[in-house]
């Protein structure tokens, strides 16, 4: 009952909003005018793409750098939730890449030479026995 009364006097509020801008029509227009560039001027519309229009190009490059700097962001960082680490280690057989804080073959405090051998033997074991030949010694 609340969240419909709270409906009703924002619809209320948007009605008499609009009804003040329609009776105010022409202090409206005339501020609209001053504050972005479009009277006063040398020529037509010269304020407004010297002033206020030209800030529309920066605003663009700004959000489209910005949308790009955060799809990159969410495209390579690992999947964990929460964690923005670089996820450079995919999990077998998951689309998922992972930091090597959550993935569950990466040693967290640095690999050793035997620990990546033995991976790589393990993987090459695999890849044996799915193609039917002997394991790797």
């Amino acid at each position: 009952m609340v969240k419909r009364t709270g409906y009703w006097i924002l619809g209320a509020a948007i009605v008499v909003g609009v009804v003040l801008v329609i009776v105010n029509f022409a202090v409206v227009r005339h501020w609209l005018a001053v504050h972005t560039g479009t009277v006063n001027e040398t020529g037509p519309y010269y304020g407004f793409w010297s002033g206020f229009g030209s800030d529309i190009g920066e605003a663009t490059l700004i959000g489209a750098v910005s949308v790009g700097v955060y799809t990159g962001a969410r495209k390579v960082n690992c999947h964990a939730k929460g964690c923005w680490r670089i996820g450079h280690h995919p999990l077998e057989g998951t689309p998922y890449h992972l930091c090597k804080h959550h993935h569950p073959d990466v040693p967290v405090e640095g690999a050793s030479i035997e620990h990546i051998l033995g991976q790589h033997k393990k993987f090459k074991d695999a890849l044996a026995a799915a193609q039917g030949d002997q394991p790797v010694s």
